[in-house]
């Protein structure tokens, strides 16, 4: 089976408005995502896929979707806060923990028919969760 990654980069803001500890208050990450794909074949030019293929069509949503914004649940009280100041955000309907953002970026690659196996999201550089299927 022959695997290839591509490392993406983004910053966003989020809360875990029901966390006991520091991440219950409004705050930011650097995350690091890792997109791995896999196939038993390669193609007539001896790659599964190229590069640039999944940076150009995951970053372009990353950046639009997760890239400098807030993100968070549904049911936080600051989101009439947030939308009064006219600051940008992101309403999710799961809670905005790395684990759940990896899943939603696995998933939409998944929907781009790309044969996506997992997603890492580093939160911090010590601290990841991964979603594969």
């Amino acid at each position: 089976m022959y695997q290839i990654a591509k490392e993406l980069h983004f910053c966003y803001g989020h809360r875990l408005m029901n966390h006991n500890g520091k991440c219950k208050r409004l705050h930011g990450h650097n995350a690091k995502v890792l997109i791995t794909v896999e196939a038993e074949n390669l193609d007539s030019d001896g790659m599964l896929m190229d590069f640039s293929d999944l940076k150009r069509d995951v970053s372009n949503w990353i950046d639009e979707k997760f890239d400098h914004q807030m993100l968070l649940h549904k049911d936080d009280p600051i989101v009439a806060a947030l939308t009064a100041s006219g600051e940008p955000f992101q309403i999710l309907e799961v809670h905005p923990t790395a684990e759940n953002l990896a899943h939603l970026i696995f998933d939409f690659v998944k929907d781009l028919h790309f044969p996506v196996v997992d997603v890492t999201l580093w939160e911090t550089n010590s601290c990841f969760a991964r979603y594969s299927a």
